[in-house]
């Protein structure tokens, strides 16, 4: 946890990028870290925790990192919570809460109140297109032998 606290400190002070930090572990062994990248690389997703679970996955050459914990300088957002359970992490260690985030300016609530709406009732519009092939992307991938399954 004070390497996921000590890169968030240097990333602010050297004006990379917000005060958010991670580190990926396995055993005592640590596998990647990331630091909040979203300014210096006009990337919206490249937040501390997603930085090092990209890291993590390449040092071991899988989407999994299950046998890894991750330690950060702050509980992760909705999208860093997504990619936390997409890349099979056994565990999350967080310093500071999102209420503590959102009393500096990094609130992420709202997105929390979006996901519970109804598609149609979210303030981005989202349209449902109704198309005859919308299912054959999914009916190759059940067909396919070289599938790996998630």
């Amino acid at each position: 946890m004070t390497e996921a606290i000590r890169l968030a400190v240097e990333n602010v002070r050297s004006g990379r990028g917000g005060p958010f930090g991670a580190v990926i572990v396995r055993g005592e062994e640590i596998l990647a870290t990331g630091a909040n990248q979203v300014t210096r690389t006009n990337d919206p997703t490249a937040h501390a925790e997603i930085v090092a679970i990209r890291s993590a996955c390449a040092a071991v050459g899988d989407f999994r990192l299950m046998g890894c914990v991750l330690y950060t300088s702050c509980e992760p957002c909705p999208m860093c919570l997504a990619a936390i359970y997409w890349s099979h992490l056994d565990a999350v260690h967080f310093a500071a809460t999102h209420q503590d985030a959102a009393s500096y300016g990094f609130d992420d609530a709202f997105l929390y109140d979006e996901m519970r709406k109804p598609i149609l009732d979210r303030s981005l519009p989202m349209h449902p297109v109704s198309h005859p092939e919308a299912a054959l992307p999914f009916q190759q991938w059940a067909a396919s032998r070289n599938k790996i399954l998630y």
